[in-house]
């Protein structure tokens, strides 16, 4: 097993060579094309030259994504956001935080380290759409780390296989935008469910009206709940070195939901 910890990029590189192996394959189907007397030679040229200007601007995104997620690399983007939401989180003596959505380990690991008072559970599906993202992954990253107070299981966020207030701390990092046909805000609720009362919760993601509804209004609703120190925190300059590059990378939604239950 390698001594370093592996988290995977958010951008696979199957997607930058798919990028880059469309834009050349377009065009050369668009210089064959040019060369021939084909009918409606004009038109279709002018659709390959399109899908190759596309495919082009995705692979040149793709790259640039690829190099700021990465751990090795010098942006480091994701380690950024990770250390962000874990510095929200302060545990008390043998109290337990439950990570939703936990991925390759990154967020819970980072949580466990700054809390060894405490215990740490990511929870994951752990499908087929993220193929390098495991629950063994979770368990070399922390061995890796040499973090012993967290625990990897497979759960679901729709539906939480625990009791109610059953965590000192819930977190989430980019997590609830990609569960298709779920009420983002239901997802919420279902995850503070099993938090305790005066636990805090850390829970980022992409948390656009078109995506979550009214935030606004629910964090007023969460107040009127009982909830305290509750904020919807922007994070395009927490933890993005500005806007336009939360934009660029296509995160220009991002904020994190923070407070206490």
């Amino acid at each position: 097993m390698s001594t370093k910890p592996d988290y995977a990029n958010w951008m696979p590189a199957e997607m930058v060579y798919g990028g880059a192996f469309g834009t050349g394959l377009l065009a050369a189907a668009d210089a064959v094309v040019s060369r021939t007397d084909l009918p409606y030679r004009k038109p279709l040229s002018v659709l390959l030259k399109a899908g190759t200007c596309a495919a082009g601007a995705w692979t040149v995104y793709s790259w640039c994504a690829r190099s700021a997620f990465s751990y090795e690399g010098k942006r480091q983007l994701s380690r950024d956001i990770i250390d962000g939401i874990a510095a929200y989180v302060n545990l008390p003596e043998g109290g337990r935080c439950l990570d939703v959505g936990c991925g390759s380990g990154a967020l819970a690991i980072a949580v466990a380290k700054r809390n060894p008072q405490g215990t740490v559970t990511g929870i994951d599906p752990w499908g087929p759409e993220y193929r390098k993202f495991t629950r063994q992954v979770c368990l070399d990253n922390a061995a890796a780390e040499g973090v012993q107070n967290v625990s990897f299981e497979k759960g679901n966020a729709v539906k939480l296989d625990y009791p109610d207030e059953t965590f000192d701390a819930v977190t989430s990092n980019y997590v609830y935008h990609n569960i298709a046909g779920k009420n983002k805000q239901d997802l919420l609720l279902e995850t503070l469910r099993v938090l305790k009362k005066g636990g805090t919760f850390a829970i980022h993601d992409l948390m656009s009206e078109a995506r979550y509804g009214d935030m606004v209004s629910f964090v007023k609703k969460l107040k009127d709940m009982g909830y305290e120190e509750v904020r919807l925190i922007d994070t395009r300059r927490e933890f993005f070195r500005n806007p336009m590059e939360a934009d660029f990378l296509m995160l220009g939604g991002s904020r994190l939901l923070t407070g206490r239950k």
